[in-house]
């Protein structure tokens, strides 16, 4: 989004809105989206985004896009893309602890930003999925701003701020799309948007936005036909406007770049865990902790599970019950297993993805596959399994979940993808496009055909995402738990194909059917190298112009208070 209004907006496109801020009536107090209000600090702070800024900043895009309806404000997966995949470039302005304004940019080749290209496309379908780190341009994904806070210049302030990153980056400039909304009232009169253009140029014709950008030494390149089908006021057009930093080559700027980021080596482990019967919670409990005992021995920086390793625990009362009735068992295990790894993270230092367990949701009461990630700062995440299986649903009641959202770790964002959910490479995009740099697949396989169709889509999700792919699986039997009679397994920690991975893209893998681990060390910073300059960029080169994945939020998790 890159333009601005002076009179109060009437929201109509979702990446190109801008609007002008205005003061808050005299006696107005602003809800808090920030943190406790501080009576010492600035009224007015411009600063980089935070993960704890996305509720603030998904109700500010809700108020602005309110005129699109749910399609209007940016969702939380891509408010973490946004910083996900280039954090320097997102900025908020804070006015006395509320989100008053949201400049999102990222980088991107000169020979793409150049070029013509729409919004849906050029931004990753509003994800900054297509940021290129040694881009060569700043690309102005989005600034939009409080109607309410007019007279504070915010728009000016982001702007700014824009500038300053590209300056201090050392790039060759900034570009984006921008709109023209006097271009509807105009367009029987002209019949051409490069018509009402140059005719704003010349100052013959005013344009609220094009206008402003003008004034801030940016140029038009010429006009971007269908950039953004909503934009009805723009016709769907937009001004393809590039500022050049004027000290772009000047070699006394050049130690003011962003020096290369560090290489980062995660060690992560795969437990092939074997089922077998225990006794009691306490002996399924010191098993589990001799594996994170083990992979912390060698510093491992995360540990992996498999799928359902907790059905374990039916074997203590060694009877044999209906399926269903045994999983419900199950579920009043669930806050002793989130204890336990919970304990276990923090005193081994290592963050643990838990396989997954079945849990009654208190609200709904349905039952659910959810994979408890426990983490050695002390945070607990949940991811539940998207698509049971007909095996889960027929025998267990198992009902899908509905989210699929990246994790923070002391790594970066990660993924995870219970089984049969690797079978469905849209998840694996959706957590890419949110940044996620290592996906963890904890499964449970009866058989070598069904541990095949995990395992090659699992690899499939690691070259078509240029990701690492990390799986768990369980060995043994459970003769006396329904559907959970055989097990077959292979644990594996999976590559991209290409010269800086492993020969087969296997880092590491298990010998079938025993009990024992895998560990790999996983170069971040080849990811990064692969996706810019790989023999093939998967990433890079998709045709965001043919086909999209589009994720619908339908159970938004909850949010801080919106202003008044």
């Amino acid at each position: 989004m890159s333009s601005i209004r002076k009179s109060k907006p009437k929201p109509a496109s979702r990446a190109l809105q801008q609007s002008a801020p205005r003061r808050r009536a005299a006696g107005g107090q602003a809800k808090n989206q920030t943190g406790s209000k501080n009576q010492t600090g600035p009224k007015l702070q411009l600063r980089n985004a935070t993960p704890q800024d996305i509720p603030g900043i998904h109700a500010l895009t809700a108020k602005v896009y309110a005129a699109l309806g749910s399609d209007g404000a940016y969702t939380a997966a891509q408010l973490r893309g946004h910083q996900h995949h280039f954090p320097q470039g997102q900025f908020v302005a804070v006015y006395e602890d509320t989100i008053v304004g949201y400049c999102a940019t990222f980088r991107i080749a000169e020979k793409l930003a150049l070029k013509p290209h729409d919004w849906e496309g050029i931004t990753g379908r509003g994800y900054a999925a297509r940021h290129d780190a040694q881009g060569d341009w700043l690309y102005g994904l989005e600034v939009c701003v409080d109607p309410d806070y007019r007279g504070l210049r915010l728009g000016q302030r982001l702007y700014n701020a824009r500038k300053q990153l590209c300056e201090h980056l050392h790039l060759k400039g900034i570009v984006f799309g921008g709109r023209m909304p006097g271009l509807s009232r105009r367009w029987m009169q002209l019949r051409s948007a490069e018509k009402y253009l140059e005719l704003v140029r010349a100052g013959t014709l005013r344009d609220p936005v094009v206008n402003f950008q003008l004034r801030n030494a940016f140029e038009p390149l010429g006009v971007l036909r269908g950039y953004l089908g909503t934009d009805h006021e723009s016709r769907g057009y937009a001004t393809h406007m590039v500022w050049r930093n004027p000290a772009y080559g000047d070699a006394a700027d050049l130690q003011l770049a962003a020096p290369l980021p560090r290489a980062r080596t995660a060690r992560v482990a795969a437990v092939q865990y074997q089922q077998r019967a225990v006794n009691s919670f306490e002996d399924f409990a010191r098993q589990v902790e001799y594996f994170v005992d083990v992979v912390a021995d060698y510093k491992a920086d995360f540990v992996l599970f498999p799928e359902l390793f907790t059905l374990q625990l039916l074997s203590i009362e060694n009877r044999n019950a209906p399926a269903a009735e045994a999983v419900a068992a199950l579920t009043r295990y669930t806050d002793r297993i989130k204890t336990l790894l919970g304990e276990l993270a923090v005193s081994y230092n290592i963050n643990i993805v838990g396989g997954s367990h079945p849990t009654r949701d208190p609200v709904d009461g349905h039952v659910y596959n959810i994979s408890y990630i426990c983490l050695r700062d002390g945070a607990v995440h949940e991811q539940r399994k998207i698509h049971p299986t007909p095996n889960e649903r027929y025998w267990w009641n198992i009902t899908g979940g509905s989210s699929s959202n990246v994790i923070e770790t002391d790594f970066g964002p990660i993924g995870v993808m219970i089984c049969y959910d690797a079978e469905f490479p849209e998840l694996a995009r959706h957590l890419v496009d949110q940044g996620a740099q290592i996906l963890f697949v904890p499964f449970c396989t009866d058989e070598r055909q069904s541990y095949q169709r995990v395992r090659y889509c699992a690899q499939a999700r690691a070259i078509e995402n240029q990701c690492y792919v990390v799986m768990a699986g369980n060995v043994g039997n459970l003769p006396s738990v329904e559907n959970m009679d055989i097990q077959y397994a292979q644990s594996c920690v999976l590559t991209p194909c290409d010269f800086a991975f492993a020969r087969d893209g296997i880092a590491a893998d298990t010998t079938p059917n025993v009990e024992m681990v895998a560990i790999a060390d996983v170069q971040l910073d080849s990811l990064a190298a692969a996706r810019q300059h790989g023999t093939v960029q998967n990433l890079k080169d998709r045709r965001f112009d043919l086909y999209s994945v589009t994720w619908k939020d339908i159970t938004p998790a909850p949010l801080a208070d919106a202003a008044d």
